[in-house]
């Protein structure tokens, strides 16, 4: 299908819409886990906790408050298992998000990244992917003063890529990340196949678009023609 949209810009956030990261989370907390002589955690935890970043899987995998002794440690190790795991990277994009890239840049419409994932993390992620020359703006917790749901990141991303806000859409999976949209003036679409919590309510974060299928994203941009 090509892409036949108004749409200017397409934003994405990394972990649980773009890209599936969560098995190389599963495989770095559970290892550990190990270390402490632990069992593994159930898979699915791991996925619905990822989206909240390294700190809530260490109080996933080991029940400590980060003001707790032992928890900086297990989350520096943490981050250092991840970054080794980076090089043999098991994350892979969504079905349908590879065709959808490749449709953008067919249709010269500029997409990028807004991320909480700091910077030396996610261009790893992106070389394994073979992304991170293609990808034309990533901005990190890094590169803001305010990480997201501030609109910061987004205004940053819309400015490095010379589009408007009123045409460009960002797709995320937390409820940050529609606000974050929400509070740049851009189109908000919620990635309801993601990371979400067990008691997470997509339909309550005031998204444009519930989007519950990433290979249908593609279907839904052309969808968005302004006259």
């Amino acid at each position: 299908m090509p892409l036949d949209t108004s749409i200017e810009c397409v934003l994405f956030d990394l972990d649980g819409t773009l890209v599936d990261t969560a098995p190389d989370f599963v495989l770095v907390l559970n290892a550990l886990r190990a270390e402490n002589e632990l069992p593994p955690v159930a898979t699915e935890l791991v996925r619905q906790t990822v989206s909240d970043g390294a700190r809530a899987l260490v109080q996933l995998g080991f029940e400590l408050q980060p003001e707790e002794d032992g928890f900086d440690a297990l989350h520096q190790r943490l981050l250092t298992l991840y970054q080794a795991q980076l090089t043999q990277s098991q994350a892979s994009l969504y079905p349908g998000m590879g065709e959808l890239l490749d449709s953008l840049e067919t249709a010269q419409i500029p997409w990028g990244i807004v991320t909480n994932k700091p910077e030396c993390y996610s261009l790893t992620l992106l070389e394994s992917l073979a992304l991170r020359q293609r990808c034309q703006a990533l901005v990190c917790p890094d590169h803001v003063q305010h990480r997201k749901p501030h609109p910061e990141p987004i205004l940053l991303a819309c400015a490095q890529l010379g589009v408007a806000t009123e045409r460009t859409v960002y797709l995320g999976d937390h409820i940050r990340d529609i606000q974050a949209a929400k509070n740049a003036d851009v189109i908000a679409i919620a990635a309801t196949y993601g990371y979400l919590a067990a008691d997470a309510k997509p339909e309550q974060w005031y998204a444009d678009f519930l989007l519950q299928d990433p290979s249908q994203t593609q279907s839904l941009l052309n969808l968005l023609r302004f006259s």
